[in-house]
């Protein structure tokens, strides 16, 4: 299943797999309240603790894709999904501390 191991391989997934998280995250919480999706972006804009939940949620799904390529000993692409995850992680994190 798993058999391409490569850093760029890995910073691609880690950069898609918060996508899904985010998309998971506004289908679970606010598409059932008839949010549309472009509201949802701006409420992720206006309000930080909904960022700050919205982010946990898609670095979890990092941590799963992480441990998925760990497991696999598919070493390098793991650590670009580390990579990924902590470019992510500090990005979040200086949009939460700038605005």
């Amino acid at each position: 299943m798993i058999k391409k191991d490569n850093l760029a391989l890995g910073v691609i997934l880690g950069f898609t797999a918060p996508f899904f998280g985010l998309i998971v995250y506004y289908y679970l919480s606010f598409f059932r309240r008839h949010v549309a999706f472009m509201e949802f972006i701006g409420y992720l804009k206006e309000y930080k603790t909904l960022l700050t939940a919205v982010s946990s949620l898609s670095l979890l799904a990092n941590a799963v894709l992480f441990t998925i390529y760990i497991n696999a000993h598919k070493d390098k692409t793991g650590k670009g999904i580390f990579l990924a995850t902590v470019i992510y992680g500090i990005t979040v994190l200086l949009i939460k501390v700038i605005k």
